[in-house]
């Protein structure tokens, strides 16, 4: 089991979702466009993930999109994500 200490601030891009949910294929869709290296939780699966997910955004939407400055999305738009991964290229 994850910490959540660590959850908070993965060691790389973590994303927390589903393969039922329309927001969370299409998030996943454009991380792997992008060729970026994260860790994918898929709820079905991980029996704390829900838990986990909830636990950093508050909410029960998903995607979490959780990032290693300890940043994270809930349901971002591709815009959002896209800014969000070009600003941590350009760091």
């Amino acid at each position: 089991m994850t910490s959540p200490s660590s959850d908070l601030y993965p060691a790389r891009i973590t994303m927390y979702g589903a393969e039922w949910c329309i927001d969370c294929r299409r998030s996943k869709a454009l991380l792997d466009a992008r060729g970026v290296d994260y860790e994918y939780v898929d709820l079905e699966v991980e029996i704390d993930g829900a838990d986990r997910a909830k636990a950093i955004s508050g909410r029960t939407q998903i995607p979490v999109v959780v990032f290693p400055d300890g940043t994270h999305f809930t349901e971002p738009t591709d815009a959002e994500l896209g800014a969000k991964l070009d600003e941590a290229v350009a760091a």
